[in-house]
């Protein structure tokens, strides 16, 4: 019985050695299972069609345990440095109301990513790689004026060096607030600022610096378009850090982009009409100062010049804070216009119905007609009145009888009337005295009142025509008054205008060479 039992508890001993050694060797061949199943897993191995695509293996090699949501360095005191780079391909629109600029830039940046490194040759001297922006990290790097969203494709790519050096480049359509001085419209030149910076990021670890020599940057030109209204100038670059807090400091990258209007459109469109219009103001004084069509004419000017104005109201700029130059230019025109019809109707108000104007006064005639014309060396016009001074024979030989000097057929009648005159003009005296001076009988005449009358009407006459001279010389004085103004004021307004026009014309070449 001890023996059975002995000898079950050797074979049990036996059996259970030699499942302890079965179960050993079948780990054991376990284990080396396992250690195949990885090395079959490990990155840089592929199976099935992608066994021999070198890019598939890279990309999985690159990929495998890497963390996007990480700053790319092994010692976080190191920064990431980070050379950005802008190329100006086009002025889309520049927004005077609204102070908007929008622009179609390429921008490219480039930074150092410490994990995405291998050796070229272990994957067939493969020494840039594409890979998907989103599955790697990159720079939280904005644009502080943006205030909208361009239209900018998408690039879903970034390149990889095997050094680790990640180049994203992409264009953009940046729309930006800008500071538009719109004085010098249209020989503008405007500067506006692009400021690139990490929004969350310290300098401590990400830090910006040009890609380029500020020189380069300054002078390239070689993919704007340089055909629109703008002319791009340069491109001027300022390195910044500075600080909110006094705690955290930032570094920024400021462009400042430099354009310039091309002012064509606007000067055969705008300046050019409107001095056409002033010249036929000026040439418009050439009319005669009596004549009527000189206000009609500067009239029809005004009202030309309004609806011009009303025309180009929409071509110019218009902000809250300012208003061009050129503006003031049309505003000063329109007065000028006004001013010159002012003074037409004046001259005209001088010169019309003189015979109903008192004389001059000795102080304005002073002024006007002998100061003036020797400081101004205006000369007087000579035939100004001629028309005036003739007087017609007849009434010229009713002026002569009315002074007894015209010859009568019957010398007892002229020298009657001689006489007659003569006392009516002494205050007394009668017709009886007069014969009895001539040594003359009284004459019988059955009707002595028709003499008296008619010696009445010849008196009449006479007071009429001497009235009538005084008018003609009242409104010969007013002529000549009109006149010196008249040219005066011309020289007045001529010397205004080309004074402005010098100035306007002198600034606007100065800002379109500077």
């Amino acid at each position: 019985m001890d023996l059975v039992e002995g000898y079950g508890g050797y074979v049990s001993e036996a059996s259970r050695g030699l499942s302890s050694e079965r179960q050993e060797g079948f780990q054991v061949k376990r284990h080396h299972e396992s250690l195949i199943s990885v090395d079959l897993k490990k990155p840089g191995s592929s199976t099935g069609r992608f066994a021999n695509a070198t890019l598939v293996r890279l990309s999985e090699f690159l990929s495998a345990g890497y963390k996007k949501g990480v700053r790319p360095v092994k010692d976080w005191r190191t920064s990431t440095f980070v050379a950005i780079d802008l190329m100006v391909y086009a002025i889309l629109n520049v927004d005077e109301k609204n102070q908007v600029l929008t622009t179609y830039v390429w921008y490219r940046q480039s930074w150092t990513d410490e994990f995405l490194v291998w050796n070229p040759e272990d994957f067939d001297e493969v020494k840039q790689l594409s890979l998907p922006t989103a599955n790697v990290w990159v720079p939280d790097i904005l644009i502080n004026e943006f205030v909208d969203v361009g239209k900018s494709p998408d690039i879903p790519y970034v390149y990889v060096t095997h050094d680790g050096l990640v180049r994203n480049y992409k264009p953009i359509q940046v729309v930006t607030a800008c500071t538009l001085n719109i004085y010098n419209f249209p020989f503008d030149v405007q500067k506006c600022s692009l400021t690139f910076q990490s929004w969350l990021h310290t300098i401590d670890d990400i830090n910006i610096t040009l890609m380029r020599s500020p020189e380069e940057l300054r002078e390239d030109k070689s993919v704007f378009m340089n055909q629109g209204e703008w002319e791009l100038l340069h491109i001027l670059s300022n390195y910044k850090i500075f600080s909110v807090d006094n705690d955290d400091y930032y570094a920024e990258m400021k462009f400042h982009v430099v354009i310039r209007r091309r002012p064509l459109f606007y000067t055969v469109n705008l300046l050019l009409p409107s001095m056409f219009l002033m010249v036929m103001d000026i040439v418009g004084f050439y009319l005669p100062p009596d004549s009527g069509e000189r206000v009609s004419f500067k009239i029809t000017l005004l009202l030309g010049y309004s609806v011009f104005l009303i025309i180009v109201s929409d071509t110019l700029p218009a902000t809250a804070i300012g208003t061009p130059l050129i503006g003031v230019y049309f505003v000063v025109c329109m007065a000028l216009l006004v001013i010159s019809l002012t003074e037409t109707v004046l001259i005209v108000r001088l010169v019309h119905k003189q015979d109903l104007q008192p004389p001059v006064p000795p102080w304005l005639k002073y002024l006007i007609l002998e100061l003036a014309p020797v400081l101004f060396c205006i000369h007087r016009k000579p035939r100004l009145c001629s028309n005036l001074t003739s007087q017609p024979p007849d009434l010229e030989l009713y002026k002569e009888s009315s002074y007894g000097t015209a010859q009568c057929p019957l010398h007892h009648t002229c020298e009657l009337g001689r006489r007659r005159s003569h006392l009516d003009r002494e205050g007394g005296g009668s017709l009886e005295g007069v014969l009895l001076g001539l040594g003359r009988p009284l004459p019988r005449d059955p009707t002595p009142p028709v003499m008296d009358n008619i010696l009445q009407e010849v008196t009449a006459i006479r007071h009429f025509l001497e009235k009538r001279d005084r008018c003609r010389e009242v409104a010969k004085e007013w002529l000549q008054v009109g006149y010196v103004l008249d040219v005066l004021l011309f020289r007045v307004y001529l010397v205004a205008v080309v004074a402005y026009s010098i100035t306007l014309g002198t600034l606007w070449s100065v800002w379109q060479v500077a």
